[in-house]
């Protein structure tokens, strides 16, 4: 169990830069590689997902977790797979609002399919938890459990209706996908927009084998853009949320619209985060198969967090400068083996 946290707040940690001059303030944690969906281009549709015991417990991501947090950690977002899934969660989610209570960690936040928020959503608020994400790549039901194989999606929208009502501020996260949503992306605005919803637009990342053919789906945002100012007035803003996106105004509709650009425009000079999966596997880089070994750290030093706070130290010294993605409308290949649901969304 971890100590208590006024024992720990002398200690005297250096922030954490990496070897570019970069501060990482940003951890992504994946509490889960299970899913209820099977996102197309997320995941095979006969996942073998991890054995509980390759699993880091609850406590152990809690401790953890604070570990990066008293390294300079001020925003922590849990993903997935769907990390509503995992059991007792909210257990994990509780301890870790707890340390915005004590003027630690900036923001908790969430990213979701949406699909048990009419269960959560109100516990999320309870436990601290202001803002979420909830990836939606369309508002056709067909479509819908077409590119989710096995989404919900009257369940999503009832999750986003019970989110709001709890007070969480949500944003959509769509992939743009060539040939599937294109045209749709202009009336997702419009939606996002209409119900009090910010949007971003994300590239398919080419992370571990899928059925599909990512070169075929690739659909580069600079394009995107260019269709919907045909339609919209889009004045950049200078918004920095503490992620990759690069976000504009939207003149008619008053709503904020993102653009994730891993492939068409490299976001890698701003880099501020790194990504710990649910076995406890710390990822520098999304695009990049380096990692570090938390779970052997954790398990061999169970009350020196000293031992952490120098595996971390290790680890940021070797983020590497940019990822290494390839993927266009011509060429596919696969950056990293894993898939996205085991890294975390």
């Amino acid at each position: 169990m971890n100590r208590h946290f006024s024992e720990i707040a002398d200690e005297k940690t250096a922030p954490m830069i990496d070897p570019f001059g970069r501060a990482i303030t940003y951890l992504r944690v994946s509490v889960t590689d299970r899913c209820d969906f099977r996102c197309t281009y997320c995941m095979a549709e006969n996942m073998t997902f991890l054995p509980k015991r390759d699993l880091l417990t609850l406590e152990e991501l809690e401790r953890l977790c604070n570990a990066f947090i008293d390294k300079g950690v001020r925003k922590l977002r849990l993903t997935g797979g769907e990390p509503l899934m995992r059991k007792n969660v909210m257990h994990l989610i509780e301890a870790l609002g707890r340390r915005i209570d004590d003027g630690a960690l900036d923001e908790l936040t969430l990213t979701t399919n949406g699909s048990q928020l009419s269960r959560f959503a109100d516990d999320l608020h309870a436990a601290g938890v202001r803002r979420i994400n909830v990836s939606l790549d369309t508002l056709d039901p067909q479509k819908f459990r077409e590119i989710t194989r096995w989404g919900d999606f009257h369940k999503v929208m009832a999750g986003l209706e019970a989110a709001r009502k709890a007070g969480l501020k949500v944003k959509l996260n769509a992939v743009a996908l060539a040939g599937f949503n294109e045209a749709e992306i202009p009336d997702l605005l419009r939606f996002a927009h209409g119900e009090g919803m910010d949007l971003t637009l994300i590239e398919a990342m080419p992370l571990g084998e899928v059925e599909t053919d990512r070169s075929a789906q690739y659909l580069p945002l600079s394009k995107v853009r260019r269709d919907l100012e045909e339609r919209f007035t889009l004045t950049d803003i200078p918004l920095d949320t503490g992620g990759p996106a690069r976000f504009v105004r939207v003149a008619e509709t008053g709503g904020k619209l993102g653009f994730i650009t891993p492939l068409s425009h490299n976001f890698c000079a701003s880099c501020n985060r790194v990504r710990l999966t649910c076995t406890g596997m710390l990822y520098m880089c999304l695009g990049q198969d380096d990692n570090a070994d938390f779970r052997a750290v954790l398990r061999d030093n169970p009350g020196d967090d000293a031992a952490l706070h120098h595996a971390i130290d290790n680890a940021i010294a070797r983020k590497p400068k940019e990822h290494n993605f390839e993927l266009d409308e011509k060429t596919s290949r696969v950056a990293v083996a894993r898939h996205m649901s085991m890294t975390g969304g």
